[in-house]
């Protein structure tokens, strides 16, 4: 029976796998690695973090993206965004040099077992074997937000802005984007660059652009009043960034609200003068109704005031952001999900402070764990503290690590915290 079964090859699967090998336990480990962004971000993309926070994590952290970036002659600086090809690049180094080898195949059903561990099945001739513990680390593709009017519409009208590698197929057409976050922004930018018609279409009445952020080292005055922290600057994102396990902590409703509040959408600072003058925007505007014809699709708008009038267009791309929940997870047996404890009213599995849910040995990661342990787990920047919290969980689960008895109880979730999980 395989110890550890790591599900997903990006940051955060890649990060875990890293820490996993380092304490001696061999994981196995599958997916095509940084898919998210060799597959779903088209050339001309920028990361939207800082990339002193995009490191992957390793126990030594020898392998960070400065440490990639010197292998390639090129310096990573504060303030001077890194393309997204270089970002993933990275991550395949990373996975070259600091996890073990990642096997590119997509599991497709997992299923727990009477006497405990897991049925885990794999394509390419439907391989099944057995895992005491399994981690989801599937990153964000399988909760794609498309808004309900435009589900209906045939997926050669409407189609996700994570379904795009590459936006040259739309050279020469009208494609309306709706969303106001940066997924949004930059894809609308992209595409009125390459000479596509667009338009941006919004529910909010303004669009947030982020400020260049402020110099690493500034007088002690200046930082103390706004800390830099790896979500941005100021002391609520410290918190997030700094404290998932203070968050994990709160009430179910609290943790709730601030999950679907925080961080909001928002554009990076060093798009704006470039999507402005190039893209059309509705604001305060929703799709109604979408419908197809003639080879194009109608779009009823509307506002709060009623009825604004109609948009005819080529395609629509949802750039509506990501709702983690169990019943996105189709490679999850049904009756697993079902049993699972949830945050609260959503769909979002509740987890231990080793982020190990109410189903002994199995654990979730990154986009899935952001109702639990805050907006830190939406971002890269999460992978560090998840990883070594999940590997600490798993050797508990197996009875290898310090402290191996401490998580007993079967949902794990009723065991009081030790200090060192409160940050």
């Amino acid at each position: 029976m395989q110890d550890l079964v790591v599900v997903g090859a990006g940051p955060y699967g890649l990060s875990i796998a890293s820490h996993a090998a380092a304490a001696g336990l061999r994981p196995r480990v599958f997916g095509r690695p940084m898919a998210a962004w060799r597959d779903g971000m088209p050339p001309g993309m920028f990361l939207k973090s800082e990339p002193w926070a995009s490191n992957l994590s390793d126990p030594e952290g020898a392998y960070g993206l400065a440490a990639y970036a010197a292998t390639q002659g090129v310096r990573v600086r504060h303030g001077v965004p890194l393309p997204v090809g270089f970002f993933a690049s990275y991550g395949l180094w990373f996975a070259a040099h600091a996890a073990p080898p990642v096997e590119e195949r997509t599991v497709t059903a997992v299923r727990p077992r009477a006497g405990g561990g897991f049925e885990v099945t794999v394509e390419d001739g439907g391989e099944t074997f057995l895992a005491r513990t399994v981690v989801l680390a599937v990153g964000v593709r399988p909760f794609a937000d498309i808004p309900g009017p435009l589900r209906a519409l045939p997926p050669e009208r409407v189609s996700h802005s994570v379904d795009h590698a590459d936006l040259t197929r739309f050279k020469g057409m009208d494609v309306t984007v709706v969303g106001a976050g940066q997924a949004a922004l930059e894809t609308a930018t992209l595409l009125a660059e390459q000479g596509t018609a667009v338009r941006v279409v919004a529910r909010s009445h303004a669009l947030n652009w982020n400020t260049l952020p402020p110099p690493l080292e500034r007088p002690f005055g200046e930082a103390a009043r706004a800390p830099h922290t790896g979500l941005g600057c100021g002391w609520r994102n410290w918190l997030y960034a700094r404290t998932p396990g203070l968050f994990h902590q709160l009430p179910t409703s609290t943790r709730a609200r601030v999950f679907t509040s925080a961080l909001g959408p928002a554009g990076a600072w060093w798009l704006r003068e470039r999507f402005e003058p190039a893209v059309e925007v509705r604001l305060g505007e929703s799709v109604a109704a979408a419908v197809p014809g003639g080879g194009r699709v109608r779009l009823d708008l509307v506002s709060t005031h009623g009825s604004v009038g109609t948009v005819t267009t080529d395609h629509v791309i949802a750039a509506t952001g990501f709702t983690p929940g169990l019943d996105r997870l189709g490679l999850l047996d049904e009756r697993l999900r079902r049993r699972l404890r949830t945050v609260g009213a959503s769909t979002a599995p509740d987890t231990d402070t080793v982020f190990e849910t109410s189903h002994p040995g199995l654990f979730v990661t990154g986009l899935l764990s952001a109702p639990s342990f805050g907006p830190s787990m939406r971002f890269v920047f999460g992978a560090t503290y998840t990883a070594r919290r999940v590997v600490r969980g798993v050797r508990r689960r197996l009875g290898t690590g310090a402290g191996a008895g401490r998580v007993q109880p079967p949902d794990g979730l009723q065991a009081r915290p030790a200090i060192d999980d409160l940050v």
